[in-house]
Formats: structure tokens, C-alpha cells, sequence
């Protein structure tokens, strides 16, 4: 049986030997679920099982995925640096297809999505832009200007026509900033400077909350659509009040959609909450 059932035991993770793959893993584990991790390379101390596979070949991707319950599948490039725009592109945009394609060859009917709120395209903007409205939620356009957050838009786009032909279950998880615990010095540092965190709203969310956010998208209801939701944090990653950034960074945004003083996120997650029953737990300060 295949995921939306009771028998969803074994969740296959692509990207288990990165940054967030390996929270995701001891997440699912403590939840009991049997894992086995997709990935390019070996992770040195990773708990289960794992299969060495390119996620551009889409054999070696079904093969990986064969046997698998549900699939998170993380495995990407994380950022435009390091690498051509167009390699950036290219390798997000065909892993993703590929998993979406080799899932819907095997029956697979649950697949979670690792996006990130980049695909709005403020984050890496060669062109600075403000947010047509505040806070963000999913409904904002998406106006990436270079490949990495394109090939998240296109991923989208993927998951919803394969959700359109097929009625596959898949949950898009828009991840901001992923923030792990020996990071929150450093974080709290450059919070003290705000235009540190300008073009990314301030926005972060808690490595173990991101975690748990891909954990509760397997049991989430589904309708006939795929989802995108924001998986951000409930506060600003900065030490001034919301409003004195907006007031200093973003004072042509006159449209606010919602109560933002004190500390309140400018990424809406109020939908994440809703669909996931989900909320972040842990903050950097």
C-alpha cells in the first residue's frame, strides 16, 4: 500500500547526506518510520540505509525510489553560488522531474517537495524589488531573476502537473533560511546589521522545525492540487522591531495584510499551520 495509507512505513529521502537530510532522517526515524536515503555521495554516520544515485538519470532514481512508501526529496543545488546558473538550473530542474516521474512509474502517490521562498525572487535579485504586499503568503507572485530560484518555480510547476495527471499527493515546502542550532551565534551577530537580511524579509526557520514540517507533509489531507506552503519562522531574524524595518527597508510596501508588530514574520506560514498542523517551536534568540 502507498502513502495516504496506514501502512506508509518506509520514506525514501533524496539529499539524505545534507544539511537538512540528515535532521530529516533522525526526524522520521523517531517517528518510526523505516528510511532509506538517495544521494550522489554516502553520508559518513548516516542511520540507514543508503543508495549512492544520480538524480539526473532517471533509471537510477526509480531504482532508488523502488520499494519506497513516500518520498521527501531535498536533493538539490541550495543556492545560486558555486556553480553556473544554467548547472544550477539544469540539475535542480531534471532531479525534480525525475523523482516526480520515477514515483508516479512505481505507484508512488505521497511526494514532499523541498522548494524555498527564493522561487518570489527577492532573495537573489539582481535587480532589487520590494514585496507587492506584507506579509508574503503563497498567492504573491513569483518573480525570480536567475536560475536557482526559477528552477524551484519550475519544480512547482512539475509537482502540479503531475498532480493534474496522475492525482498525485504533493506538498511543495517553500523553506527560507534553514537555521541550525551552532549557527544561532553567528546568526545573532549579523541580526545586530538588518540590511544583513534584507533581500531574504528577515526570514529563517529552525532546522528541527523544517524537519518536522517535512515529516507531518506525509500525513497531511490532500485535495486535487498540489501544495505550496511557506515554512518560515514566527519571528524576524533581526533585533529591531517589524515595523521599524518595514518603516526603514520597505517603505513603499503600504499594503499589510496583517498585524505586523513587534517581532512578526514577513512570510506568512498561516497556511503551513493550517494544511500541516504544524507550527515552529524553536527561535534564535
Amino acid at each position: 500500500m502507498r502513502a495516504g495509507s496506514e501502512a506508509m512505513r518506509t520514506i525514501a529521502v533524496t539529499g539524505g547526506s545534507g544539511k537538512l537530510g540528515r535532521y530529516v532522517i533522525e526526524e522520521l526515524q523517531r517517528q518510526s518510520y523505516q528510511v532509506v536515503s538517495l544521494d550522489h555521495r554516502s553520508g559518513s554516520g548516516l542511520p540507514c540505509r543508503q543508495i549512492r544515485a544520480d538524480m539526473s538519470d532517471l533509471g537510477q532514481v526509480a531504482g532508488g525510489l523502488k520499494g519506497a512508501d513516500a518520498v521527501i526529496h531535498l536533493a538539490a543545488i541550495p543556492a545560486p553560488v558555486g556553480y553556473p546558473h544554467h548547472q544550477i538550473f539544469a540539475n535542480n530542474v531534471l532531479g525534480s522531474f525525475n523523482v516526480l516521474e520515477a514515483a508516479d512509474m512505481l505507484g508512488i502517490r505521497r511526494v514532499v517537495m523541498g522548494s524555498s521562498t527564493s522561487c518570489y525572487g527577492f532573495a537573489w535579485a539582481l535587480e532589487p524589488f520590494s514585496p507587492s504586499y506584507l506579509p508574503v503568503d503563497e498567492a504573491h507572485l513569483q518573480l525570480p531573476q536567475e536560475g536557482y530560484g526559477l528552477s524551484k518555480t519550475v519544480g512547482e510547476l512539475s509537482s502540479a502537473m503531475f498532480a493534474r495527471r496522475s492525482g498525485m499527493q504533493i506538498v511543495n515546502l517553500r523553506f527560507s533560511l534553514i537555521a541550525a542550532p551552532e549557527e544561532y551565534e553567528g546568526l545573532a551577530k549579523e541580526a545586530r546589521q538588518p540590511e544583513h537580511f534584507k533581500k531574504i524579509l528577515w526570514s529563517y526557520v529552525d532546522i528541527r522545525d523544517a524537519a518536522a514540517a517535512c515529516a507531518a507533509a506525509l500525513r497531511a489531507p490532500m485535495g486535487g492540487e498540489a501544495l505550496a506552503l511557506n515554512i518560515t519562522g514566527d519571528e524576524v531574524l533581526s533585533e529591531r522591531d517589524t515595523a521599524q524595518l518595514i518603516a526603514e527597508h520597505y517603505p513603499d510596501v503600504t499594503d499589510l495584510r496583517a498585524d505586523m508588530s513587534g517581532t512578526a514574520p514577513l512570510f506568512s506560514n498561516a497556511l503551513a499551520k493550517s494544511k500541516l498542523d504544524w507550527r515552529p517551536v524553536h527561535k534564535w534568540r
